[in-house]
């Protein structure tokens, strides 16, 4: 138990506090969406107690037993990316989770992003102490194995289809491979082609959509042309999202008062519900916490002593802004929507019980950290 009283206390109460604004936020939603979906807030509860359980499990067990099984991990989640093509069950027009009896949803995804966490640490790690100064081609070899790692569930996920969390697989190994010291030139090329991708598929979407479509789906029609809502600020959701958000004005209406319907309002657009709860203010208060909370685990990567503990640090930051920037621009319409929820706040079981995991780690890591530190 000694292990308990050295861990960061600022990160445990902050997860106590954002458990409670998400518990109400979501009880709030409820009255948004229909009676049968009722039971989210209890849920929602059950998930949080759930996850404080594994969080304090792997600190008081420590993540280097992660750590060891990273690549056996990353085979169990690629077998279940493959075999949800199969058995998934099919919501919103996507095959992304499995069904569990009495139980719920179980989303492999979510899992899958502190994987790819994990398993980069390890490749970045092993590569950094093997090759103290690596030539291209070394690195050459090296960004491609990575690059082969995260290919597969990329696509497996795309096929489901979940672009978003491909973004986020992406955005995971471009943060933690800056901060492993791989040569600037290679992010360079990398948003070069990158960038040469997407303006032909703009090119060929906005010039000839029947080429569009013979090309690359209807599917991917579809996703491209959702995304693009957000230039003219169009879309049901979009609007009615803005207008509760607008309409909330300083200190908002209270709890449980949400003035108008939007479609998603406990996942996508939980922001907008608490906006229009309350306020300015409340908004306010919301975006100081988070912004705490993501300087305080950037404290504790400067602080760590080991270089694997660094770069997981780096992935997990890396995630969260992402997802916190994309979920609450894309509810102001300052970003495309991506169905990208709101670490911690949106509901969801599988994706909270993966944050608490890896919330778990960044606990264990700043108990790694004192322990050098007394030493």
């Amino acid at each position: 138990m000694q292990k308990l009283i050295k861990f960061d206390k600022t990160i445990f109460i902050l997860l106590i506090m954002f458990a409670i604004i998400s518990i109400m936020t979501i009880g709030s939603a409820q009255k948004l969406l229909p009676d049968s979906m009722n039971y989210l807030m209890s849920k929602q509860i059950i998930w949080y107690i759930v996850g404080f359980i594994l969080l304090l499990v792997i600190v008081i067990k420590g993540h280097n037993i992660i750590l060891k099984n990273a690549w056996f991990l990353y085979i169990i989640g690629v077998i279940l990316l493959i075999l949800l093509l199969f058995f998934g069950t099919t919501i919103n027009e996507a095959k992304c989770w499995f069904t569990i009896p009495g139980i719920g949803t179980f989303q492999p995804s979510e899992f899958m992003k502190i994987i790819l966490i994990i398993v980069n640490a390890k490749m970045i790690t092993d590569f950094n102490e093997n090759y103290e100064n690596p030539t291209i081609s070394q690195e050459f070899f090296f960004l491609l194995k990575v690059m082969f790692v995260v290919l597969i569930p990329s696509i497996l996920t795309f096929l489901q289809p979940d672009t978003g969390v491909v973004l986020i697989y992406i955005i995971i190994t471009i943060v933690m491979l800056f901060i492993g010291g791989i040569r600037y030139r290679w992010f360079f090329l990398l948003f070069l082609i990158v960038g040469i991708i997407i303006g032909t598929i703009l090119i060929i979407y906005f010039s000839n959509k029947d080429l569009f479509i013979k090309l690359f789906g209807s599917s991917f029609f579809l996703r491209v042309d959702r995304l693009l809502d957000w230039s003219n600020k169009s879309g049901y959701q979009l609007e009615n999202g803005l207008t509760a958000i607008s309409s909330g004005g300083f200190t908002g209406y209270g709890l449980y008062n949400t003035p108008i319907y939007f479609p998603e309002p406990q996942t996508d657009f939980i922001f907008a519900v608490y906006a229009s709860n309350f306020g300015f203010v409340g908004s306010s208060i919301l975006l100081i916490l988070i912004l705490i909370f993501d300087l305080k685990i950037i404290a504790i990567a400067n602080n760590s002593k080991k270089n694997t503990s660094k770069y997981i640090l780096a992935g997990i930051i890396g995630m969260l802004l992402y997802q916190q920037l994309q979920n609450i621009g894309m509810t102001f319409g300052l970003i495309p929507i991506t169905g990208i929820t709101l670490p911690f706040i949106s509901y969801g079981g599988s994706s909270l019980l993966s944050y608490m995991i890896m919330m778990g780690i960044v606990l264990s890591i700043t108990v790694e950290n004192n322990k050098y530190t007394n030493e």
